[in-house]
Protein backbone atom coordinates (compact mmCIF):
# COMPACT_ATOMS: atom_id res chain seq x y z
CA UNK A 1 0.00 0.00 0.00
CA UNK A 2 2.76 2.27 0.79
CA UNK A 3 3.14 5.23 3.36
CA UNK A 4 1.07 5.62 5.49
CA UNK A 5 0.19 9.27 6.45
CA UNK A 6 -1.10 9.85 9.95
CA UNK A 7 -2.85 13.14 11.45
CA UNK A 8 -2.55 12.39 16.20
CA UNK A 9 -5.41 14.15 17.20
CA UNK A 10 -4.98 14.36 21.07
CA UNK A 11 -5.09 17.04 23.77
CA UNK A 12 -2.37 15.61 25.30
CA UNK A 13 0.90 16.10 24.80
CA UNK A 14 2.01 13.28 26.62
CA UNK A 15 -0.41 10.96 24.94
CA UNK A 16 0.70 12.52 21.62
CA UNK A 17 4.78 12.35 22.42
CA UNK A 18 4.31 8.65 23.03
CA UNK A 19 2.09 8.25 20.70
CA UNK A 20 4.02 9.38 18.10
CA UNK A 21 7.35 7.91 19.13
CA UNK A 22 6.44 4.69 19.25
CA UNK A 23 4.73 5.00 15.63
CA UNK A 24 7.56 6.89 14.05
CA UNK A 25 9.93 3.19 14.01
CA UNK A 26 7.76 1.96 11.83
CA UNK A 27 9.26 1.93 7.99
CA UNK A 28 5.69 2.74 6.52
CA UNK A 29 4.45 5.43 8.77
CA UNK A 30 4.99 9.31 8.69
CA UNK A 31 3.31 11.61 11.08
CA UNK A 32 1.97 14.30 9.32
CA UNK A 33 0.85 16.57 11.74
CA UNK A 34 -0.46 16.77 15.50
CA UNK A 35 -3.26 18.64 17.02
CA UNK A 36 -5.04 19.06 20.18
CA UNK A 37 -9.03 20.30 19.25
CA UNK A 38 -11.66 19.20 16.97
CA UNK A 39 -11.48 22.52 15.22
CA UNK A 40 -8.01 22.03 14.18
CA UNK A 41 -8.20 18.32 13.40
CA UNK A 42 -10.98 19.45 10.94
CA UNK A 43 -8.61 22.29 9.15
CA UNK A 44 -5.52 20.01 9.12
CA UNK A 45 -7.25 16.97 7.68
CA UNK A 46 -8.51 19.42 4.48
CA UNK A 47 -5.14 20.43 4.74
CA UNK A 48 -3.12 18.07 4.79
CA UNK A 49 -5.21 14.67 3.70
CA UNK A 50 -3.82 12.20 6.11
CA UNK A 51 -4.73 8.43 5.20
CA UNK A 52 -5.56 7.75 8.83
CA UNK A 53 -6.59 10.18 11.66
CA UNK A 54 -6.02 8.98 15.16
CA UNK A 55 -8.82 11.10 16.68
CA UNK A 56 -9.00 11.02 20.66
CA UNK A 57 -12.75 11.50 21.69
CA UNK A 58 -12.66 14.07 24.65
CA UNK A 59 -10.84 17.29 22.90
CA UNK A 60 -11.62 20.54 23.26
CA UNK A 61 -14.52 22.04 20.53
CA UNK A 62 -17.12 20.23 18.94
CA UNK A 63 -18.40 16.56 20.20
CA UNK A 64 -16.22 13.73 19.04
CA UNK A 65 -19.37 12.20 16.64
CA UNK A 66 -19.58 16.15 14.95
CA UNK A 67 -15.96 16.26 15.05
CA UNK A 68 -16.08 12.67 12.74
CA UNK A 69 -18.52 13.88 10.81
CA UNK A 70 -17.05 17.02 9.40
CA UNK A 71 -13.64 15.10 8.74
CA UNK A 72 -15.54 12.60 6.47
CA UNK A 73 -17.36 15.39 4.81
CA UNK A 74 -13.49 17.18 4.13
CA UNK A 75 -12.12 13.95 2.97
CA UNK A 76 -14.13 10.57 2.27
CA UNK A 77 -11.57 8.58 1.61
CA UNK A 78 -9.76 9.14 5.17
CA UNK A 79 -10.09 6.15 7.80
CA UNK A 80 -10.51 7.43 11.62
CA UNK A 81 -9.36 5.15 13.81
CA UNK A 82 -10.61 6.40 17.53
CA UNK A 83 -8.44 6.53 20.18
CA UNK A 84 -10.57 6.78 23.74
CA UNK A 85 -9.87 6.26 27.79
CA UNK A 86 -14.15 5.28 27.36
CA UNK A 87 -15.73 2.00 26.54
CA UNK A 88 -19.33 3.48 27.19
CA UNK A 89 -21.67 2.13 24.27
CA UNK A 90 -22.51 5.89 23.81
CA UNK A 91 -19.03 6.71 23.10
CA UNK A 92 -18.13 3.18 20.70
CA UNK A 93 -21.91 3.11 18.98
CA UNK A 94 -21.82 6.54 18.32
CA UNK A 95 -18.44 6.74 16.65
CA UNK A 96 -18.59 3.87 14.31
CA UNK A 97 -22.20 4.78 13.08
CA UNK A 98 -20.65 7.82 12.12
CA UNK A 99 -17.82 6.02 10.30
CA UNK A 100 -15.38 5.50 12.33
CA UNK A 101 -12.97 2.30 11.10
CA UNK A 102 -11.97 1.30 14.33
CA UNK A 103 -12.16 2.36 18.11
CA UNK A 104 -9.03 1.48 19.99
CA UNK A 105 -8.75 1.99 24.04
CA UNK A 106 -6.09 3.87 25.22
CA UNK A 107 -4.72 0.87 27.44
CA UNK A 108 -3.96 -0.76 24.20
CA UNK A 109 -0.33 -1.57 24.03
CA UNK A 110 1.39 1.02 21.45
CA UNK A 111 2.71 -2.30 19.49
CA UNK A 112 -1.03 -2.78 19.02
CA UNK A 113 -2.00 0.84 18.06
CA UNK A 114 0.19 0.78 15.31
CA UNK A 115 -1.42 -2.87 14.55
CA UNK A 116 -4.90 -1.12 14.41
CA UNK A 117 -3.33 1.96 12.19
CA UNK A 118 -2.29 -0.28 9.59
CA UNK A 119 -5.47 -2.52 10.07
CA UNK A 120 -7.68 0.65 9.31
CA UNK A 121 -5.55 1.95 6.57
CA UNK A 122 -5.77 -1.19 4.32
CA UNK A 123 -9.49 -0.93 5.06
CA UNK A 124 -10.36 -3.21 7.72
CA UNK A 125 -11.86 -2.87 10.94
CA UNK A 126 -10.20 -2.61 14.19
CA UNK A 127 -11.77 -2.82 17.42
CA UNK A 128 -10.68 -3.20 21.41
CA UNK A 129 -11.31 -6.69 22.41
CA UNK A 130 -13.75 -4.60 25.29
CA UNK A 131 -15.20 -3.00 22.44
CA UNK A 132 -15.67 -5.77 19.76
CA UNK A 133 -17.08 -7.62 22.74
CA UNK A 134 -19.65 -4.64 23.57
CA UNK A 135 -20.95 -4.57 19.95
CA UNK A 136 -21.48 -8.54 19.64
CA UNK A 137 -23.47 -8.12 22.80
CA UNK A 138 -25.74 -5.47 21.40
CA UNK A 139 -26.06 -7.57 18.19
CA UNK A 140 -27.17 -10.51 19.85
CA UNK A 141 -29.58 -9.18 22.26
CA UNK A 142 -32.83 -10.55 22.85
CA UNK A 143 -34.52 -7.37 22.23
CA UNK A 144 -33.65 -6.63 18.53
CA UNK A 145 -35.84 -8.21 16.36
CA UNK A 146 -34.47 -9.25 12.96
CA UNK A 147 -35.28 -6.72 10.10
CA UNK A 148 -35.62 -8.08 6.95
CA UNK A 149 -32.56 -6.97 4.64
CA UNK A 150 -32.63 -4.60 1.13
CA UNK A 151 -29.35 -6.50 -0.14
CA UNK A 152 -29.16 -8.75 -2.68
CA UNK A 153 -27.90 -12.27 -1.73
CA UNK A 154 -24.33 -11.61 -3.34
CA UNK A 155 -24.26 -8.46 -1.45
CA UNK A 156 -24.81 -9.98 1.85
CA UNK A 157 -22.61 -12.10 1.19
CA UNK A 158 -19.96 -9.52 0.58
CA UNK A 159 -21.11 -7.64 3.98
CA UNK A 160 -20.68 -11.16 5.76
CA UNK A 161 -17.04 -11.34 4.86
CA UNK A 162 -16.69 -7.69 5.54
CA UNK A 163 -17.72 -8.54 8.98
CA UNK A 164 -14.83 -11.32 9.36
CA UNK A 165 -12.40 -8.06 8.31
CA UNK A 166 -11.55 -9.21 5.07
CA UNK A 167 -10.41 -6.31 2.49
CA UNK A 168 -11.70 -5.95 -1.12
CA UNK A 169 -8.65 -8.22 -2.24
CA UNK A 170 -9.64 -10.94 -0.01
CA UNK A 171 -13.33 -10.50 -0.91
CA UNK A 172 -12.97 -11.31 -4.42
CA UNK A 173 -10.67 -13.98 -3.75
CA UNK A 174 -12.95 -16.47 -1.52
CA UNK A 175 -16.01 -15.43 -4.27
CA UNK A 176 -13.88 -15.67 -7.25
CA UNK A 177 -15.16 -12.78 -8.59
CA UNK A 178 -12.88 -9.19 -9.82
CA UNK A 179 -11.87 -6.94 -7.64
CA UNK A 180 -14.00 -4.23 -9.09
CA UNK A 181 -16.93 -6.16 -8.97
CA UNK A 182 -16.31 -5.79 -4.80
CA UNK A 183 -15.95 -2.17 -4.76
CA UNK A 184 -19.66 -2.41 -6.88
CA UNK A 185 -21.23 -4.07 -4.24
CA UNK A 186 -19.69 -2.74 -1.33
CA UNK A 187 -20.60 0.89 -2.78
CA UNK A 188 -24.07 -0.74 -3.41
CA UNK A 189 -23.87 -1.87 0.68
CA UNK A 190 -23.14 1.66 1.11
CA UNK A 191 -26.16 3.13 -0.44
CA UNK A 192 -28.71 0.78 0.81
CA UNK A 193 -27.62 0.82 4.77
CA UNK A 194 -27.07 4.75 4.24
CA UNK A 195 -23.60 4.49 5.85
CA UNK A 196 -20.52 5.70 4.88
CA UNK A 197 -17.64 3.17 5.88
CA UNK A 198 -17.06 -0.54 6.26
CA UNK A 199 -17.41 -0.10 10.16
CA UNK A 200 -20.55 1.68 10.27
CA UNK A 201 -22.34 -0.67 7.39
CA UNK A 202 -20.83 -3.72 9.65
CA UNK A 203 -21.98 -2.40 13.02
CA UNK A 204 -25.89 -1.61 11.35
CA UNK A 205 -25.88 -5.08 9.82
CA UNK A 206 -25.00 -6.51 13.34
CA UNK A 207 -27.51 -4.80 14.96
CA UNK A 208 -30.21 -6.01 12.28
CA UNK A 209 -28.98 -9.68 12.59
CA UNK A 210 -28.23 -9.53 9.09
CA UNK A 211 -24.70 -10.92 9.68
CA UNK A 212 -22.50 -12.95 12.45
CA UNK A 213 -19.57 -12.74 13.64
Amino acid sequence: MGVIRILLADDHPVVREGIRNRLAREDDFIITGETANGEDTIRQTRRLRPGVVLLDVAMPGPGAVPVLEALRRADPSVKVLVLSAFDDDEYIFGMLEAGAAGYALKDERLSTIAEAVRAVAHGETWLSPRVAAKVTHRAMGKNLETEDTPLTEREQEVLQLMAQGKDNNDIAAELVIAERTVKFHVSNIYSKLEVASRTAAVVKALRRKWVKI
